[in-house]
């Protein structure tokens, strides 16, 4: 029997669904999704599911919001427009039981542009798209929210998430370009199962109370060598590249915008206060490790 401790993951897709199956052998978990289909299949994986379109504020909320829960995991994203997170307002106005602590992951882009020079936690926010000004937005309004209501908080800045199921292939098959070396700006990232340690640590560690950290692997490897090393390993072509002036025309939208901030992004604060100690600071383990079993490729 479970004890009667209840965590809750609000927005539980590639990282929630990794976090609830590595939580619901000792405690309840719920997560929640925006469809019905994709709560049916936490369901199967033995976490609680329930469906809650949080771009519907005229729907009801979850009773789920009305019981007493340990913890809540916020990893839903922002809307895909605007300068604003309704969706995070919306869900923070719906709880009528306030948690103990609330943990909100965030990203690095909220440093914006720092011309490849190093940033930690205390440097100056300086979002350069509304992408990372509506998590600037989100990061103030769970302070604001927590600390009027005296519940812990953390935020976890985090950047690029690799792993199992989320390696760049299929770009690579379709010989999307990359930038040549001597212009990609450096790139951070993390593996999706070093992300579930440090929620685990930011959960589990008193230290963790209403304090940001970064959350990287402690590499600021290019993208460009990134989607070579996948592949080389993958025995894929590697990429085409170009100059920095024809991959403003020529890539994709969303994958210039990515490209556009040049920063390395300090991770220490986590290792020190919390213990983190990343798994695969060795980028090629953790392309290995993500990569299916040789007969299911």
């Amino acid at each position: 029997m479970r004890p009667n401790v209840r965590y809750l993951i609000v927005g539980c897709g590639y990282v929630g669904r990794r976090l609830a199956r590595s939580l619901s052998n000792r405690i309840s978990v719920t997560g929640i999704t925006s469809s019905r289909r994709s709560a049916s299949g936490l369901d199967r994986h033995g976490v609680d599911g329930c469906a809650w379109n949080l771009d519907e504020p005229d729907a009801p909320a979850p009773r789920i919001l009305n019981t007493l829960t340990q913890t809540v995991f916020y990893f839903a994203p922002p809307p895909p427009a605007g300068s604003t997170d309704p969706r995070l307002a919306y869900f923070l106005k719906s709880l009528t039981e306030y948690p103990n602590r609330l943990i909100y992951l965030s990203t690095t882009g909220v440093y914006g542009d720092a011309a490849g020079a190093l940033v930690d936690e205390d440097s100056t926010l300086a979002p350069t798209s509304e992408r990372a000004q509506r998590r600037v937005d989100a990061e103030q309004q769970i302070q604001a929210w927590a600390n009027e209501r005296n519940v812990a908080w953390t935020i976890l800045r985090v950047p690029a998430i690799y792993g199992p199921g989320r390696l760049p292939i299929e770009r690579i098959k379709r010989a999307e370009p990359m930038i040549r070396h001597s212009e990609a700006p450096p790139a951070s990232r993390i593996h999706v199962d070093d992300l579930i340690a440090a929620c685990l640590l930011a959960n589990e560690t008193p230290r963790a109370k209403n304090r940001i950290y970064n959350v990287t692997d402690g590499n600021s490897t290019s993208m460009t060598e990134y989607f070579e090393r996948v592949a080389t390993l993958t025995g894929l072509p590697t990429p085409t590249l170009i100059s920095r002036e024809e991959a403003a025309t020529t890539l994709s939208p969303e994958l210039w915008s990515f490209l556009q901030d040049s920063r390395r992004i300090d991770s220490q604060r986590i290792r020190q206060e919390l213990g983190f100690a990343p798994r695969f600071t060795d980028l090629r383990l953790g392309i290995l490790s993500s990569l299916p079993a040789p007969e299911h490729r």
